[in-house]
């Protein structure tokens, strides 16, 4: 494609370099490192997953290309330090498919399932990167509940786990006492994480994503509340200045609203 006509991908980095310019740049892109980059790449990766939850594509569109700014951000930094630049991020991720991807450009076992496949690529990538434990490269930047089902995923794999439903059922009820018996904050923090680390542990078994799972929890409950404020002001009331018996009442209604139910 000509200078006159750049491909997209061509246009997208030479404005970043512009931007970098240490001399005639924009003054924030230059103050910009990883550290500080980092979490608009989280944030931007979430707002992908909302656009595709919203079936919003023009959205997603979007999202695709906030995204891709990050790594395009960051690879111009790490262009800067003469560490990598764009094109090894490219090359680097197409090696990786390749090679996690025998039975289509190699001489795989096709008679191996795609989990096992799978399993095992990552497994010796990263034995590559000098992991040791099961548990190594395990990423922290994971939201918690996401990073307690890998976390126990990886230790099951090891064969860690508990064999049925009832043993982690059994474990929340156990931390429950203890945290109704915690003395303190700190006490209560450190409880509070192991009811919820044996949460995720028993949704596991029930082969259930935890986060899919509160995600939906979260828009459900946003829903009924919502309704329940509509419900309150359709009356002529305000929510807030309600009694909780009164309040309960709105919950009800929303729900049987939700269901389709008459009121």
């Amino acid at each position: 494609m000509s200078e006159q006509n750049p491909r997209p991908i061509d246009r997208l980095l030479s404005i970043m370099a512009r931007l970098r310019d240490p001399l005639t740049g924009c003054e924030w892109d230059r103050a910009q490192d990883f550290s500080t980059i980092a979490p608009y790449t989280i944030e931007e990766a979430y707002e992908v997953a909302d656009a595709i939850a919203r079936e919003d594509l023009a959205a997603l569109r979007d999202e695709l290309g906030d995204l891709l700014l990050q790594v395009v951000f960051h690879a111009r930094m790490a262009e800067e330090t003469g560490t990598f630049a764009f094109e090894d991020v490219a090359a680097s991720i197409a090696d990786k498919l390749e090679a996690r991807h025998p039975h289509i450009f190699g001489d795989g076992d096709e008679h191996e399932t795609q989990t096992e496949r799978w399993e095992t690529l990552k497994s010796q990538e990263r034995a590559a990167k000098g992991a040791t434990g099961a548990l190594d490269g395990v990423a922290l930047a994971l939201p918690a509940l996401m990073r307690a089902e890998k976390l126990q995923k990886r230790a099951a794999r090891a064969g860690f786990d508990w064999p049925d439903t009832q043993g982690p059922a059994g474990k929340i009820a156990e931390e429950l006492d203890e945290l109704s018996a915690a003395a303190n904050d700190a006490e209560r923090i450190e409880e509070a994480g192991d009811l919820l680390f044996a949460a995720v542990n028993l949704v596991r078994h029930y082969g259930v994503a935890p986060e899919d799972a509160l995600r939906a929890s979260n828009a459900k409950f946003e829903a009924r509340f919502r309704a329940m404020e509509q419900l309150a002001a359709d009356q002529g009331m305000q929510f807030a200045s309600l009694s909780l018996d009164e309040q309960e009442a709105l919950w009800l209604a929303a729900k049987r609203s939700e269901r389709g139910e008459a009121p």
